[in-house]
């Protein structure tokens, strides 16, 4: 077989699941991925909560679906999962969207605080990975894309237990590439900085904390939803093909300034 001599960033013919996808990043990282030729599964709390999405992803010409997920319920993931499948017969793609953070000082971090923090963007995001790693195990295919964030990698303060559940995704997401390449699939994570998004926007909305975020970004500006949804098109496409158990920074320069 000749290789290629361009590479492709296409998604023609595969299907990708987004979780969290009705807003913010998911929503960005489900329109690129249809804009790049995929077909779309759009995890979202409630199914009426993705209509407009599937509305705008069927506008380009690709085919949709909302399936009800809510992370602290797994039983709910299941059934979407299954429900994807039953209608596309293949999951060649996963997005792992979605992650919460309370912000709290670690000596007023309180129980409650910190099981649904790890709850949600671990232990749900581990087992949304293992449902869809179960289809595409017999594929011998797929990509699964983890939505990290510099705060893995970098100090935040009030965010000690978001920070902690990140650096987890990362090394979840090393260990995850490691025992699945054996059957074609990858592993990457994508760690974003502060983007625009209706979550952060109260706090950036602050000019002191705005000013205070800029410092820290060498290259001067916060990020949009489309930063983070190219690199995720680009983990999810051909050219990324032998790319697995990487994070890659969306940051600006933060962690290495």
């Amino acid at each position: 077989m000749t290789a290629p001599t361009t590479p492709s960033f296409a998604l023609t013919g595969k299907v990708v699941l987004v979780t969290g996808a009705s807003r913010g990043i998911g929503r960005a990282c489900a329109l690129a991925c249809a804009g790049a030729g995929a077909d779309l599964v759009v995890g979202v709390r409630k199914t009426q909560d993705g209509r407009e999405l599937v509305g705008a992803i069927e506008a380009l010409g690709r085919r949709a679906l909302a399936v009800g997920m809510d992370l602290s319920d797994l039983t709910t993931v299941r059934s979407a999962v299954a429900a994807a499948h039953e209608r596309f017969g293949r999951i060649d793609v996963l997005v792992n969207n979605v992650g919460i953070g309370p912000m709290n000082l670690a000596v007023d971090v309180t129980e409650e605080d910190f099981d649904y923090t790890v709850d949600i963007n671990l232990k749900g995001t581990f087992f949304t990975t293992q449902t869809v790693a179960k289809l595409m195990i017999p594929q011998k295919s797929g990509r699964i894309i983890n939505m990290s964030s510099q705060a893995g990698s970098v100090t935040l303060r009030g965010e000690a237990i978001y920070c902690m559940s990140k650096a987890g995704i990362n090394h979840l997401t090393r260990c995850l590439a490691a025992e699945w390449a054996e059957h074609g699939i990858t592993v990457n994570s994508v760690a974003p900085t502060f983007i625009h998004t209706d979550g952060t926007k109260p706090a950036l909305s602050d000019p002191a904390f705005h000013q205070k975020v800029l410092n820290h970004i060498p290259l001067g500006r916060i990020g949009d939803p489309i930063d983070v949804a190219g690199t995720v098109v680009f983990l999810a496409s051909p050219a990324a093909s032998l790319i697995t158990g990487a994070n890659i920074m969306v940051d600006g320069g933060w962690s290495v300034a």
